[in-house]
């Protein structure tokens, strides 16, 4: 794999499995050939990417998952299969990457106490849309106000926190934020 912000480039054959960990777990848009429930150490999902196309504007940007360095995030392995290898990196690129926000890594995950070799994509530290410290409450108001091309930024939200808790997935963080969300209206 090259390091690259616009491409998901993985130079060895067969299937792939793509660790998700906000909106592909609920939303793909594609199908994978398996899904499995998965964890990924070294790495936490965190809203740190200022979403000025699908879940706010320039003017009024919203607020997007991403994931960032330290902790652990649980989430969904997503195989994807050789056949369908090009097709779904080529949408995910588009889909995913078009700021140059996110860039795609070879990660260890752990699957039924498993270690799997995945890809997945992670927030670069060093971009303009990259927000390193936001209060609950800014997170909040942004994410209130925030609406883009794929709709409120607050039914993002509200779609990740309900498939997580679905999933028995536990992730207090986003529970406060959406009651925080909920209560700004």
């Amino acid at each position: 794999m090259t390091e690259n912000r616009r491409k998901i480039v993985v130079s060895e054959p067969g299937d792939v499995w793509f660790f998700a960990y906000g909106s592909l777990m609920w939303n793909p848009e594609f199908e994978p050939s398996e899904t499995r429930e998965a964890r990924l150490e070294g790495w936490h999902r965190r809203f740190c990417v200022s979403s000025i196309i699908y879940r706010g504007t320039p003017e009024q940007p919203g607020l997007s998952l991403g994931l960032d360095r330290g902790g652990e995030c649980r989430g969904l392995a997503l195989r994807i299969a050789a056949a369908d290898r090009d097709e779904v990196f080529t949408y995910l690129a588009k889909r995913e990457m078009p700021e140059e926000i996110y860039s795609c890594v070879p990660v260890t995950i752990e699957i039924d106490s498993q270690k799997v070799h995945a890809y997945t994509l992670v927030v670069n530290p060093d971009h303009a849309l990259y927000v390193s410290e936001l209060s609950i409450d800014e997170m909040a108001a942004r994410i209130a106000q925030g609406h883009g091309k794929r709709g409120p930024n607050r039914d993002y939200l509200a779609s990740t926190v309900e498939h997580l808790d679905a999933l028995g997935i536990e992730d207090e963080g986003l529970n406060r934020l959406l009651e925080r969300v909920n209560q700004i209206g």
